[in-house]
């Protein structure tokens, strides 16, 4: 593990593996760069992986005093990142970590290729579910029930009432809970509170190559919103993952990424 610094001072620990052309990895909603764990390992074979904890998960802190949750804070934790990679890197987001990775595209920060995989905008005419998700969960972490924050998040990706009850009780709820907070950048990301339909405006104003990955298993709406990005992109192409679900391995993922990466 290594560590840098970010703009608001915020200590980002990622895992620095391989050699070659620099790859940054951004994770989604709760997770620690543990879930890229292996992806890192399969991708160092042909490049330098910065794999990173996004603020205030794992071993990554925040200083920022949020909310309120500024997707240009993690904006800035990209370019940090970029910065340790020497000054350019491809990114790669998964679920919201794809919409940061997508915000980082339209800075001037160094992303040179963009990986975009199930990014779980909302379609036109289902803007209101966002809106009514980041109204709750503001609620929810400005009384201080992260845990009941986890557990709606839970319930809002599809897990069962029983699952989540159960979770509750498994040893790992209390780092659930301690990662609650920051479900408030995954929403401001995702645009949330304007609706979080896909960006056109921003999305026009992205110009490097990109890569488009959509599974559609678990959730298909994410077809759909796929071929509504490859459409606002202007140099970008899509690979669909047939089959597969939210959450897949390297041996999914890593033969769709290597043509595009390596070229």
């Amino acid at each position: 593990m290594e560590t840098t610094t970010s703009n608001d001072g915020t200590t980002l620990a990622y895992d620095h593996v391989g050699d070659g052309t620099p790859v940054i990895l951004l994770a989604g909603a709760t997770c620690t760069r543990g879930v890229n764990f292996l992806l890192a390992q399969a991708l160092s074979e042909h490049f330098t992986v910065l794999n990173l904890d996004r603020r205030g998960r794992g071993s990554s802190d925040d200083v920022s005093g949020a909310p309120p949750y500024d997707p240009e804070r993690e904006v800035e934790d990209v370019a940090a990142l970029i910065k340790a990679a020497g000054g350019t890197a491809a990114v790669y987001g998964h679920s919201s970590g794809a919409a940061v990775a997508l915000h980082a595209a339209t800075a001037d920060i160094g992303v040179t290729r963009l990986v975009l995989h199930d990014a779980p905008f909302n379609l036109p005419g289902t803007e209101q579910h966002g809106r009514d998700w980041d109204a709750h969960l503001t609620s929810l972490l400005a009384a201080g029930r992260h845990g009941d924050a986890i557990a709606a998040f839970m319930a809002l990706v599809g897990m069962p009432p029983t699952m989540v009850e159960q979770m509750r009780g498994s040893p790992n709820w209390s780092a659930m809970e301690a990662v609650a907070p920051t479900l408030g950048y995954d929403s401001a990301a995702m645009g949330d509170r304007d609706g979080g339909l896909v960006p056109t405006e921003e999305i026009a104003r992205i110009d490097v190559p990109t890569l488009v990955l959509v599974g559609g298993a678990d959730h298909s709406f994410m077809i759909d919103v796929a071929h509504l990005l490859v459409a606002g992109i202007a140099d970008a192409r899509l690979e669909h993952l047939v089959g597969a679900g939210h959450d897949v391995g390297p041996e999914i993922v890593v033969p769709a990424l290597l043509p595009f990466l390596l070229t």
